[in-house]
């Protein structure tokens, strides 16, 4: 018995093949060329035709490669490659040439498949406004969180439900470093140094640790899951690169992990209004949150949705053949378009909310600091807490410590303490440390760490 949509069926036509333009044969690039040339018959049962590998636009055809590809792929003419293609895959990386080259393949009518998280989160709202003028599709799974399929379910899968907030490990380099630190006592140091040993992080490893990469990713959630544009500047970012093996090991003793989390939320201001808020910060995970489980350079990203409630996926957020996965899955969707017909569907942004101050958000803290032994320190130090609309929610003071740090009483004796603070307005957390770093009982502030998920 035949079926309808068998392609032996009499009724069934046969669909010409689809044109596979690919820019870019790096470590991503070459895997995506491999599989798709090794696997092209799998693939076109999957996509309803033939997927034909028409070129591979590279700055060297004669550079050296992992893989090995036929030579006579290759060329350095990316906009002829690009006129004769049906469906482009940029996989350059950066802003330029990419930008130039993507917006030819849309404008050209060409669907394009990229993994560029920088160029999304940069020029996002124009790419998909040309790709929208002239009824192409811009496909992006890849450009966030490798192989993990995360912007197909936000965009399909979540399209009827309401997202409250959005939080990911979203750079493997960073997560290793932590990861190291926490199970292993690492210095920060010694941890990057065996992160680049290993090739987890580059050469200058500035985009990963100090968020850069992560405030990317963060943009292009943010912006798929609330319907808004939100742009990379509005991001707020820090980096791991101020962590340290003490406030490691004190996170763990008071229950916690310490991971650098990119989030997304939904929120309201003082006023009423309703906004979002994009964030990138190294925060403590309770070590009963399945994020605090995530080890090594995995990623993972934890959804809570008002209707289906808490989702997380969790797998590798890079690595060559792993980024290609998701590549491919994307040329797979494209082609399957092709075949059905009509025009693309455009990237919602009705919602146009607000993107709010990282000041707006309510958080709570976890302060470290040293201060003077004496008599009326704790409630020195409650009373500047309150000045700032801020309640203690517990406080751990260990054994006093010898020192001569300003501050300190006549007798040279400081104690820590270990404040956690309730629910409060990121603006009035920060004015709270800033008005402790001036008390006179208050000899340093040895740690601020804000508390996931408050």
């Amino acid at each position: 018995m035949t079926r309808p949509n068998d392609r032996n069926h009499p009724q069934m036509i046969e669909y010409r093949n689809v044109r596979v333009a690919l820019l870019g044969a790096g470590s991503v690039g070459s895997q995506v060329a491999r599989l798709l040339l090794e696997h092209g018959d799998e693939l076109a049962s999957r996509a309803g035709a033939g997927l034909e590998l028409v070129g591979i636009a590279v700055r060297d055809t004669e550079a050296e490669r992992d893989v090995d590809l036929p030579k006579d792929l290759f060329t350095t003419d990316a906009e002829s490659l690009i006129l004769g293609a049906d469906i482009v895959v940029e996989l350059i990386g950066g802003i330029e040439p990419a930008r130039t080259l993507v917006l030819q393949a849309l404008q050209s009518g060409a669907d394009v498949v990229t993994g560029n998280k920088a160029l999304l989160a940069t020029h996002g709202p124009e790419l998909f406004a040309a790709a929208e003028q002239v009824g192409a599709q811009l496909y992006y799974e890849a450009a966030v969180a490798g192989a993990i399929p995360i912007i197909r379910p936000l965009h399909d899968s979540l399209a009827g439900d309401r997202i409250v907030r959005i939080m990911g490990i979203v750079n493997g380099t960073t997560n290793f470093i932590l990861d190291l630190m926490d199970r292993k006592g690492a210095t920060f140091e010694d941890a990057l140094a065996t992160a680049t040993e290993l090739g987890y992080a580059e050469a200058d490893p500035t985009a990963d640790v100090e968020g850069y990469d992560a405030a990317q990713k963060a943009a292009i959630l943010a912006s798929l899951a609330f319907h808004t544009s939100v742009p990379l500047a509005a991001v707020h970012r820090e980096g791991i690169t101020a962590i340290t093996i003490d406030q490691v090991r004190a996170a763990r003793k008071a229950g916690y992990v310490v991971k650098i989390l990119a989030t997304a939320e939904r929120l309201t201001d003082e006023d009423g209004r309703e906004g979002v808020s994009a964030r990138v910060y190294p925060a403590l995970v309770p070590e009963s949150h399945p994020l605090a489980s995530v080890h090594g350079a995995k990623n993972a990203v934890f959804v809570e949705a008002e209707a289906a409630g808490d989702l997380m996926f969790y797998g590798a957020g890079a690595g060559g053949v792993e980024t290609a996965s998701a590549v491919l899955g994307d040329l797979v969707s494209a082609a399957r378009r092709h075949v059905i017909g009509g025009p693309g569907v455009a990237e919602s942004t009705q919602a146009d909310l607000p993107v709010f101050p990282i000041g707006t958000v309510r958080t709570r803290y976890q302060i470290t600091l040293h201060v003077a032994d004496a008599p009326g320190v704790l409630s020195t130090v409650a009373g500047v807490l309150a000045k700032h609309g801020v309640s203690v929610e517990t406080v751990e003071q260990t054994s006093a410590l010898q020192t001569d740090a300003p501050g300190a009483d006549r007798t040279g004796a400081t104690a820590t303490l270990v404040i956690g603070t309730h629910l409060a307005r990121e603006s009035d957390l920060a004015d709270t440390v800033v008005a402790l770093r001036n008390e006179d009982v208050v000899a340093e502030i040895t740690s601020v760490l804000r508390v996931a998920g408050a």
